[in-house]
């Protein structure tokens, strides 16, 4: 049987750590939540491997260093309110909720909505609130701190600034297989914004995104 406390310290020491991920409350964060308890049934001894976890739908957990990455990269603080597209199972939802004031998450699948809700409340996880949406098509109204898109975007979506506060930052994957750019957008003014491009990467898609137009001669 796999020691879980064991294998969090080896994941963050070994996995989070090594790829540039040095904030001590992203570490603290990230030794605290259990991610075993997040993980699909079946797939607990791979919690905490360098690798996707396969979910319903086709969708998947991302692999833990970038979850560190990007934690760190959104520079929460604990005033902040934070939206999160494609909640998934509610392991990062989890991670959101102890740094910031509160969490808006959404997921265009009703099963995993409440996976995650089961999942969060056996957490002792309450400043979130979870929502069944099409991110695609509709954001919660409002804006943010920090907004953190868990699926790639092949075509930039400029919505997710919008929905940003003046300051706020936002963490994407925007690009095709098999690269991707991984980046940190910070909002500066009504509609100007800084891109700082943190590493390349390979995600799936949100489901519905919007694609680039093909090339017509």
């Amino acid at each position: 049987m796999i020691n879980t406390d064991f294998a969090r310290r080896q994941m963050v020491q070994q996995q989070i750590r090594t790829w540039d991920v040095s904030e001590t409350l992203i570490i603290e964060v990230l030794s605290r939540i259990h991610r075993e308890q997040f993980v699909p049934s079946g797939f607990e001894d791979l919690a905490f491997a360098d690798t996707e976890i396969p979910l319903a739908h086709g969708q998947v957990m991302m692999m833990p260093l970038i979850e560190g990455r990007l934690l760190q990269a959104l520079e929460i603080e604990p005033q902040h309110k934070v939206l999160e597209i494609g909640t998934g199972t509610g392991y990062l939802t989890a991670c959101l909720a102890k740094l910031a004031a509160a969490v808006t998450s959404v997921d265009i699948f009703e099963d995993l909505v409440s996976t995650a809700k089961s999942n969060l409340a056996d957490a002792d996880v309450e400043n979130i609130e979870l929502l069944c949406m099409d991110a695609t098509a509709e954001l919660p109204k409002g804006q943010f701190d920090a907004v953190a898109v868990t699926g790639s975007l092949p075509t930039f979506d400029t919505r997710y600034i919008d929905a940003l506060k003046s300051g706020g930052r936002l963490f994407v994957i925007v690009g095709d297989p098999p690269v991707m750019d991984a980046r940190i957008i910070t909002r500066v003014g009504e509609n100007d914004w800084t891109t700082v491009s943190l590493f390349e990467t390979n995600l799936r898609p949100l489901i519905n995104a919007a694609r680039p137009s093909p090339f017509s001669f």
